[in-house]
């Protein structure tokens, strides 16, 4: 589901704040940076705002965010909604027990890691970011959640790349984004 699709009146605002910087970080790469975004506190809000209204009152416990622009994300959104946030980062960055979960990428492979406990049997999960693409860090950040007995409600985010067809690997679960870039 998108938020672009019900034509919100800001997600114009939103989608005209994200500034797409050709040939980066490699040629051929289309990126989307939303740091841009980040300076209008406007439109960084009504980004809030929106999935905070989708959210709000769905007993989701926890919000994952996924390093690091989920961590940008997750937190504002975790607090509105009451939830905790859970950190998944990259290796060697969590100190103590971790969970980890590799996933293979377009160029390579990567991980996530959790804390050990953060996250109990049965609470139902949020796992947000700022973009998916091609959904492997996604379904990593659902493996990982799902291995220690968490629901994954749905996934949010900001921007859908949908010719790299990354909700397709989502196995079905619900992705909810308020802009499409083609």
């Amino acid at each position: 589901m998108s938020a672009y699709r019900d034509e919100d009146p800001r997600i114009h605002g939103i989608k005209t704040k994200i500034r797409v910087v050709p040939n980066f970080p490699k040629p051929g790469i289309m990126f989307q940076d939303i740091t841009t975004l980040l300076l209008d506190p406007k439109a960084f809000k009504d980004t809030i705002d929106l999935f905070v209204e989708r959210y709000k009152g769905k007993n989701i416990s926890v919000v994952a965010g996924i390093e690091a622009r989920g961590f940008i994300f997750g937190p504002p959104i975790a607090l509105a909604i009451g939830a905790k946030f859970v950190p998944l980062r990259k290796p060697r960055k969590l100190p103590g027990k971790v969970i980890s979960e590799e996933y293979v990428l377009e160029y390579g492979r990567d991980c996530l890691e959790m804390h050990v406990g953060a996250v109990e049997p049965g609470e139902c999960a949020l796992v947000v970011d700022d973009l998916i693409a091609t959904g492997g860090t996604l379904c990593a950040a659902m493996n990982l959640l799902e291995r220690v007995g968490a629901e994954v409600v749905e996934c949010a985010c900001v921007i859908e790349l949908p010719e790299l067809k990354g909700r397709e690997r989502l196995n079905e679960k619900p992705l909810f984004v308020l802009v499409e870039y083609y």
